[in-house]
């Protein structure tokens, strides 16, 4: 790869994780669409409850044509990047990132498919909290080997003016984000609607708790 941030075919075959997910999307899109109903539940309430529906066609392809949209984004993203080159610093942490973001949809995927094919009402509710709980955990863990970018990571004001407080800011959000996630995992155990308010305020009290942080170490450091 040398010294400069490219997409080539030895970075897409280290990804073949998220391919094979990906693949296996829309694989089953294909497989389950003429079994599925008319309208697909497409978004739940903080109770567990259906109150949006996917048309047919979109319940079947909606999440894998996302899953892909945003694997592709991030994968070639950094080459608009004027620090695209510092990604080779943590090209690991970042592929780490991409992977467990299509697993999460393909979970979430997973989950919308067994709900409409007649799967229990309360799955989507009791899953899909430790599944983004698990996502934060591995963000979390790779957050700190995260080098001073434009478009990935703790991108507020403080970090963007300064590489030392980037550096910083990462270095303590990694177990932030980490314990954020474990609170979403334990929340598989408690019942709708207090699963997810207590899941979503974990994760807005990590993203609050980090900028905060950025701010004061931007003071910090040049005051």
């Amino acid at each position: 790869m040398g010294n400069n941030y490219r997409v080539d075919r030895e970075m897409v075959a280290r990804d073949w994780p998220a391919l094979v997910l990906l693949l296996l999307m829309f694989a089953a899109g294909a497989v389950t669409y003429p079994h599925l109903p008319a309208q697909v539940p497409a978004h739940w309430n903080l109770r567990g409850e259906v109150d949006s529906y996917f048309s047919r066609f979109w319940g079947a392809f909606a999440l894998p044509l996302l899953a892909a949209g945003i694997y592709l984004g991030m994968l070639f993203s950094p080459c608009l990047d004027p620090k695209r080159n510092n990604y080779l610093r943590f090209l690991e942490a970042y592929r780490a990132v991409r992977i467990g973001l299509v697993l999460f949809l393909a979970v979430l995927y997973a989950l919308t498919l067994a709900t409409a094919l007649g799967g229990p009402a309360d799955l989507v509710s009791r899953v899909t909290p430790p599944a983004l709980g698990i996502l934060f955990i591995i963000t979390g863990n790779y957050l700190t080997r995260v080098r001073f970018n434009y478009l990935f990571g703790i991108r507020t004001p403080w970090t963007l003016a300064s590489e030392e407080v980037w550096r910083r800011t990462h270095r303590f959000a990694g177990p932030v984000f980490v314990a954020a996630g474990l609170v979403d995992v334990v929340t598989a155990f408690l019942p709708a609607p207090i699963n997810f308010v207590i899941g979503v305020g974990a994760i807005m009290g990590a993203g609050a708790i980090t900028t905060l942080y950025s701010y004061l170490v931007y003071r910090r450091v040049n005051g």
